[in-house]
């Protein structure tokens, strides 16, 4: 079976319809980011979700780290799904799923370290899925994604085996690498941004090199 991929940093109709045209069953809308590509406003995060066809998944990235805040941004943006990129810092997941019971929760974890692998595994028992990224939320700046770099994989590899929810693989994939990152990791989805454009932009061509060769992965 093939990983799923997602397309993230989507910035308007046209890229989500090419996206899905050419084999993504998820899109990542980015809300405001403390750092990173292609932040889009809430209004037209809302829009892209709402002519986005099911079963595609929309993912609404927030850098929020409250669940009331958290919940009430969900509401703004209307998508299915929601990418927490930060440490959840006040509230629970419990709170969010009571409020949103149609949404699906997938909390980021930067692999930086064995401390993440316990993260991780603590985490993934209060939500839909996690996403392996290798953003660094301890820098004055915080990284919560979109670096282009790749992490520790055996890392991800680690965490993949000891969680029992879907994980979704990020942080420098590319045509080049995905293949080799799928079948280190083995993820149930794999996660891109900058890796299939070109000055910012779609790059079709390397969409459809990306999707390739996550086929000849699987």
């Amino acid at each position: 079976m093939y990983a799923r991929v997602k397309i993230c940093c989507i910035r308007n109709i046209h890229e989500a319809e090419t996206a899905i045209r050419y084999g993504a069953s998820a899109i990542g809308l980015v809300a405001e980011m403390p750092s990173g590509p292609g932040p889009i406003p809430d209004e037209l995060i809302r829009q892209i979700a709402a002519v986005t066809p099911p079963p595609v998944a929309t993912f609404l990235l927030t850098s929020l780290t409250s669940a009331g805040a958290i919940i009430e941004h969900h509401r703004r943006t209307c998508t299915n799904t929601i990418q927490i990129v930060d440490a959840l810092s006040e509230g629970t997941y419990e709170e969010i799923k009571a409020a949103l019971p149609d949404v699906n929760i997938v909390q980021v974890i930067h692999v930086i370290s064995e401390a993440s692998v316990e993260e991780a595994v603590r985490i993934s028992k209060s939500v839909d899925a996690i996403l392996l990224d290798s953003g660094n939320p301890n820098l004055k700046v915080k990284e919560l994604g979109g670096t282009g770099r790749v992490h520790n994989w055996k890392l991800s590899r680690k965490i993949r085996e000891q969680v029992s929810c879907p994980v979704f693989l990020a942080g420098g994939l590319k045509p080049e690498n995905v293949r080799e990152a799928i079948e280190t990791v083995g993820p149930f989805a794999v996660d891109v941004c900058s890796g299939v454009r070109t000055n910012g932009l779609l790059d079709i061509l390397k969409l459809e090199r990306f999707i390739s060769e996550v086929r000849r992965a699987g």
